[in-house]
Order: structure tokens, then C-alpha cells, then sequence
């Protein structure tokens, strides 16, 4: 069973601070969606406001078509799993799951039967004597998944689930979550700051920054068509390259811009008629800088830290005119700190982003 989830106007307020303004969002049935931004953004009081742990000041939400934010969290029809998986440590793991369902008074039978249901589909029926001190933290995370899995929700609402375990569990941990949504086809909402688990598992993610939504999209539309400058240095390994731009001429279809550190460049952005370029930048990705092989001429840059991850090289230099720009090039290369390179840029990935932090993108916005 998924529901689809309606937010609409929604604001939070504790006082005279707000946390949430005006925020509204439509997420289909079924659907994984992560709420993904830095610390403080307010994603995990819109989560908590969605489970009815926190008021709404003003708007409303709606699940499966019914309003919720009037009723108690019981009755929303959500299932919440939370970044401690706060479990009680004198009771078995089937204990634990079935806890939630005795309380509300549902037949030992049914508990038995989703228990069982819930405990195949996670891997631990074999784990349903044992007490959490027994368990990895990586069981305990799945113990605290099958005690939402057993009250069939509507939804399920993963605040920050993973950033206990180590990085090697969370890989394997994301893989899993990634599975039991294809198994469960649930309406699924994610609460991170991790840009890697954002990625791997939303269907949409959406961005939040300063108490508002920034873009909503699709893994790749956030990654290769960011809505903001903020967008397009939160999301990315290593962050958009940003160089500084003093003008810009349009003539005949192609965009001329007058960079601090690239010199002028041609690209096919079409900008809007009133677009200034006074505090704006140029964006670039790591990935579309292409290391020239020597002998080749193109613009310098003097190589201060050169990382090696195996299978790329990151390279990070200094433009002519001290402009900072990070290169990516494959594991093999020679590189090394204080080498001078040639590079070149792939145009038709470029982001040209105005004083107020706005994007316009090669092939149109």
C-alpha cells in the first residue's frame, strides 16, 4: 500500500523564528523522494511535521488525499525510522517489532504473520530471538526498518537513517534500501545531507536551503541543470568550479564571456534581456576540464594538489591570475604538485550564474 503526500503552504514558526516558509511539494505514490540540503535547512522539520511530531504553523498536508496535519501521528498512516534506531534493549528483535501492534490491541495472528512477512523481506528471520546487544549496527538499522514495515504505512519517513553506521555499511545499507523499495513500491521520503545517498536512491530529490525549496529533480537534472549557484556547489564531488565574470556579448546565436582566469569564452547559453554581469561567474564541473596532453597548447594551470582515487585524478590549480579551478583527468595520469597543464573546457557544459545566484545553462534554461 503507498499513498501519494500534498504539501501545501506549509510554514513553520517556533516564536519569532521561522524554519519553513511557504513550502509545498507533491510526491506520487510510490515514489522515493530525498529532502537533501546542509544542516539547519529545516528538512528534518518538514519530515517531522509530515509524521506529526512537529505542529504545523500554517498550510496543510494531506495523505492518500485526506488531510493529516489535524490529526495525531498515530493516525496519519506513516511510519517514521529514525537515525538512532531506538530500540528497546530487553527485547528480542520479534519483540520489537510486534510492540507497536500489541499496543493497539491487533490480533497475535496478523502480529505473527507481518513479524514473519517483514523479517523475510529484510534478511532477519533468523535474527528474531536475539536482543539488539547481539546485533551489528547494520541489523539494528534493519530491525528499526521491520518495526515501520510491520504497520504497513502509507509512507515511510527516513530521517537521516544511515549516519551511525561506518562507510562501508552505509554502502551496503543503501543498496539494500534501494531493494526493499523496488520489493515494497512504497511512497518513501529521505532525509539527508549526504549527496551521495541523494543520488543513489531518490527518483526526485529536492534541494532545500534557507528555510525554502531551491529545485526539485531528478538526480541528473539537479546534477548536470542546477537551478542555483547553491545547488551547483552543494551537489557534486568536487563543487562546480565558479570563475569570476567581468562581461558578456551576445552576437548571432553564441555568448561571448570575458572571464578573470579563462580568457573569453564561447558558449550557447541564451540569456534573458535584461541579464547583467556584474557579480556573476561562470560554472564548470571538474569532469568537463580536459587535461591536454603535453605538447598541446591551451590555458595554464599550475597543479597545488594533485588526489589520486584509483580510477580518476583530481587535479587542483591555480588559473594565470590565481583563480582557483579543480580538473579531472583518469587514474593514469603523471601529474604532480607544481607541474604547469594544459587544459581545455567542454562548452557545452557550462553554467553562467548572475549576481543573485540564478543559472542559465548551455542549450537554454
Amino acid at each position: 500500500m503507498s499513498a501519494s503526500i500534498e504539501i501545501t503552504n506549509v510554514t513553520k514558526r517556533y516564536g519569532a523564528l521561522t524554519v519553513l516558509d511557504d513550502v509545498s511539494l507533491s510526491i506520487e505514490a510510490g515514489e522515493f523522494v530525498v529532502f537533501l540540503g546542509p544542516s539547519g535547512c529545516g528538512k528534518s522539520t518538514l519530515l517531522r511535521m509530515i509524521a506529526g511530531l512537529e505542529d504545523v504553523t500554517a498550510g496543510t498536508i494531506a495523505v492518500g488525499g485526506e488531510r493529516v496535519d489535524t490529526l495525531p501521528p498515530g493516525k496519519r498512516g506513516v511510519a517514521m525510522v529514525f537515525q538512532s534506531y531506538a530500540l528497546y534493549p530487553h527485547m528480542t528483535v520479534a519483540q520489537n517489532m510486534s510492540f507497536g501492534l500489541e499496543n493497539i490491541g491487533m490480533a497475535k495472528a496478523e502480529i505473527g504473520r507481518r513479524v514473519e512477512q517483514a523479517a523475510a523481506t529484510l534478511e532477519i528471520a533468523h535474527l528474531l530471538d536475539r536482543k539488539p546487544a547481539k546485533l551489528s549496527g547494520g541489523q539494528r538499522q534493519r530491525v528499526a526498518i521491520g518495526r515501520a514495515i510491520v504497520k504497513e504505512p502509507k509512507a515511510f519517513l527516513f530521517d537521516e537513517p544511515l549516519s551511525n553506521l561506518d562507510a562501508a555499511l552505509r554502502g551496503r545499507t543503501r543498496l539494500e534500501l534501494a531493494q526493499l523499495h523496488a520489493r515494497l513500491g512504497s511512497t518513501m521520503i529521505f532525509v539527508t545531507h549526504d549527496q551521495v545517498e541523494a543520488m543513489t536512491l531518490a527518483d526526485r530529490i529536492v534541494i532545500m536551503h534557507d528555510r525554502k525549496i531551491e529545485q526539485i529533480g531528478t538526480p541528473m537534472e539537479i546534477y548536470q541543470r542546477p537551478a542555483s549557484r547553491f545547488v551547483a556547489g552543494f551537489v557534486g564531488s568536487p563543487a562546480m568550479n565558479f570563475v569570476p565574470v567581468k562581461g558578456v556579448n551576445e552576437n548571432g546565436g553564441t555568448l561571448r564571456i570575458e572571464t578573470c582566469g579563462l580568457g573569453d569564452v564561447a558558449a550557447a547559453i541564451r540569456l534573458p534581456a535584461r541579464f547583467s554581469p556584474e557579480g556573476g561567474c561562470l560554472g564548470i564541473r571538474a569532469e568537463d576540464v580536459t587535461v591536454l596532453p603535453a605538447g598541446e597548447a591551451g590555458i595554464p594551470l599550475k597543479a597545488d594538489v594533485v588526489e589520486r582515487l584509483g580510477d580518476r585524478t583530481l587535479i587542483y590549480g591555480q588559473l594565470a591570475d590565481g583563480t582557483k579551478l579543480a580538473a579531472e583527468t583518469d587514474g593514469r595520469s603523471e601529474a604532480r604538485s607544481g607541474d604547469t597543464l594544459q587544459i581545455a573546457l567542454d562548452t557545452s557544459a557550462l553554467h553562467l550564474f548572475d549576481a543573485a545566484g540564478i543559472a542559465h545553462h548551455a542549450g537554454g534554461d
